[in-house]
């Protein structure tokens, strides 16, 4: 009732509002006139307030019965919701006993599953890593579902899935012993996909085209690695693949990838040498010429002794050695003493000693200087070294081992070159000494026998 005085009062308002306007509008009357009006307008506005009030309560029991119907659809509710509530606090007594039950009568069954839960959830991780679901795909997501499913209280394990276990575990160990071709996409190097024919060696290595390639287990999808290990390796992974039957020597990685990845970031021997910088160029630079020096050495002795021999078998003193130039000194001076022949002996070796010995000392020095200038690299290369550890600290262990790796490099470029070239030096002046002896024992033989005659 209040809303209805309510309302009539809003609409009373809006009538005596409506003809203020309207009597605003007309022209100006007098007060007589105004009085009329209004009286006029509250006799109006009475009819109407008095139908609205007659549709109101026309409609009152509409409402009424409209309130009944809500209350009663509310009290249903209501009592369903108390049952609902009874009926669900009998469920979780039944539940709690039943669950009891199921516990008491697994007895050593639920070990079992715990085991089955445990074995399906490490399995799965392994399948997922293992180069053999590169050919047998979706062995991960199998032990997953039904390592969620042994975890499960509402639902138990049947036979067939404790034997899909068994088969997955014991199919893993059958393929590890198998060497086994499959086709694959292969992602090489450029970006491309091409699909190509895969080695898989056991669940330990995968290769196409001679080349080792990497399994991705996120995406399961295999690729050529970007930097094969070196020749001997790749040459006996193409040597696999054309195989048809026996038995092929291969470079196992039994980690999996881990050994080879390791593998294939270690520096080649170009690259060791490339580190040397500067100053392993020039050792490299320096040991070329000792080595070339060394080979014309070898080879003018080796001819120089040759002729050397066949004068000695010859009486008939030749220029073209210097044995038969040394003979020649007989012959030009026939009668002088043997003395002054002696002399004469004497300067025609020392003549000949610096063809003999020539460039032997040039091989030494190299064979001195060469470790100096790995010392010489290797102290500037810790130099460096230790000033990237003053700017970055030590809190990189890479950082120092690939320094003092670099500054090393020239040491060993340094013994490389010093140790062969003290050798060559040692053959080569032992060599031009056996040389200078036999002519000086031709020469004592000649003196002797000029001073027999003098006799």
């Amino acid at each position: 009732m209040k809303l209805i005085k309510q309302i009539t009062k809003v609409a009373v308002f809006a009538a005596t509002c409506a003809l203020s306007h309207t009597a605003m509008a007309e022209e100006p009357m007098n007060l007589d006139a105004l009085l009329k009006t209004l009286e006029k307008g509250q006799i109006a506005q009475s009819k109407e307030n008095q139908i609205r009030e007659s549709e109101f309560k026309s409609k009152e029991s509409e409402q009424l019965s409209l309130l009944r119907g809500l209350e009663q659809d509310r009290n249903a509710k209501l009592q369903q919701s108390e049952r609902l509530e009874t009926q669900f606090e009998e469920n979780e007594i039944k539940l709690a006993n039943l669950s009891d039950t199921l516990s008491k009568r697994m007895g050593s069954l639920k070990e079992l599953f715990g085991v089955l839960q445990q074995v399906s959830g490490d399995s799965s991780s392994k399948f997922m890593t293992s180069v053999v679901s590169a050919e047998i795909q979706g062995r991960s997501d199998e032990m997953s579902v039904l390592a969620q499913k042994m975890g499960s209280t509402t639902r138990l394990a049947s036979i067939e899935d404790i034997e899909k276990v068994w088969f997955e575990l014991q199919r893993e160990m059958t393929e590890q012993g198998k060497v086994k071709r499959f086709s694959a996409d292969v992602i090489v190097n450029g970006g491309e996909k091409q699909t190509k024919e895969v080695v898989r060696v056991g669940a330990f290595n995968l290769i196409a085209d001679g080349k080792y390639l990497n399994y991705n287990a996120t995406t399961g999808t295999l690729s050529e690695l970007s930097r094969q290990p070196v020749s001997r390796y790749t040459t006996s992974a193409a040597q696999l693949q054309q195989a048809t039957t026996g038995l092929t020597e291969f470079a196992l990685d039994p980690t999996g990838g881990s050994i080879l990845g390791l593998l294939v970031q270690a520096p080649t021997t170009e690259e060791q040498i490339h580190q040397g910088d500067t100053v392993g160029y020039v050792i490299i630079a320096v040991g070329i010429i000792a080595l070339l020096i060394a080979l014309e050495r070898f080879v003018a002795l080796m001819l120089m002794g040759m002729k050397i021999k066949r004068q000695l078998k010859d009486t008939t003193a030749r220029d073209d050695n210097p044995l038969g130039r040394v003979m020649k000194v007989k012959d030009q001076y026939p009668h002088v003493a043997y003395d002054t022949l002696e002399l004469k002996l004497s300067e025609a070796i020392l003549r000949e000693m610096p063809k003999i010995t020539r460039n032997l000392t040039l091989i030494k020095i190299i064979s001195v200087v060469a470790p100096l200038l790995g010392l010489l690299g290797t102290v500037t290369g810790m130099i460096n070294t230790f000033q990237a550890i003053t700017l970055f600290g030590t809190g990189d262990p890479k950082l120092m081992a690939g320094g003092i790796s670099q500054a090393l490099v020239t040491t060993v470029l340094g013994l490389v070159v010093a140790i062969p070239t003290v050798f060559l030096y040692t053959l080569l002046n032992t060599r031009s000494k056996n040389l200078l002896l036999i002519l000086q024992e031709q020469s004592a033989g000649i003196i002797a026998e000029r001073s027999e005659k003098g006799a």
